[in-house]
């Protein structure tokens, strides 16, 4: 049982170094205004100094499953799809380090040179975004190098061999990686294909007991995450209730 204070506190200090929210806010998900929103969103995360997009409410749902999953032994590594400067990602291996956890490994898969351009007659919503002024002059597709990735683990001195990148478009490198279980799944492709690739791959190495959080289920005027979730629980019968954790975030528990 964890039950010390530090690991926690720990745990909350880097949360907030990588959302860059020690002294400044984080834009409001919930604004009623989408131009604010966005406005806050770009001057926060893409010119500032944010290793992570996540608002720290996911961090909070991540550390959570985490701890969870410690305390009940399921067995498992942790794996993010889609890891832009790598924060998710450094938390899930600074949670291993707070709790004590010396055996699992935290899998790094990305592409690290943006997103797969989406095939227009089938994901419309996503090749108009994919093609739109904000991905193509502003986000830049959000592609971010492994190379900087690494400097960001090291610069939290957590990059270690139980560290695991996995570099190339998700249905070439999931496949083949060497990933025997997995506790916590945690999808953050965008697109229809990504995160189809992702589930299709990973689920059945996802433990019982485990988590699967899908970081875009919510969003649909750009992607079709949600459909691409709905669409394989619906094909493998999965009842599991979907959690919410913001406007666009959600996740289950496997339960069989």
């Amino acid at each position: 049982m964890v039950s010390s204070l530090l690991p926690d506190l720990y745990l909350d200090l880097l949360k907030r170094a990588l959302t860059d929210t020690l002294y400044a806010r984080e834009p409001d998900l919930e604004a009623d205004s989408p131009s604010r929103f966005w406005l806050g969103f770009i001057e926060h995360y893409i010119k500032g100094g944010a290793v992570s997009m996540l608002p720290v409410v996911r961090f909070d749902n991540l550390k959570a499953c985490i701890r969870d999953v410690i305390e009940r032994d399921v067995p498992g590594d942790f794996i993010e799809t889609g890891v832009w400067r790598g924060g998710a990602t450094i938390f899930m291996r600074g949670a291993l380090e707070a709790y004590g956890d010396k055996t699992r490994n935290v899998w790094v898969a990305d592409s690290f040179e943006g997103f797969p351009e989406p095939d227009p007659e089938k994901y419309p919503r996503e090749s108009k975004a994919f093609h739109g002024d904000m991905q193509t002059k502003v986000l830049n597709h959000l592609a971010v190098s492994d190379e900087d990735v690494r400097r960001n683990f090291s610069a939290f001195g957590l990059l270690d061999d139980r560290v695991k990148f996995l570099k190339g478009w998700f249905k070439d490198t999931l496949p083949v990686a060497p990933i025997e279980r997995l506790a916590i799944l945690r999808l953050d492709g965008d697109y229809y294909e990504s995160t189809m690739d992702a589930l299709t791959t990973l689920y059945d190495k996802l433990s019982s007991g485990g988590y699967v959080i899908i970081d875009d289920y919510g969003e649909e005027t750009w992607t079709y995450c949600k459909k691409a979730v709905e669409d394989f629980r619906a094909s493998r019968a999965i009842d599991a209730p979907l959690v919410r954790v913001d406007s666009g975030c959600y996740y289950w528990q496997r339960v069989r």
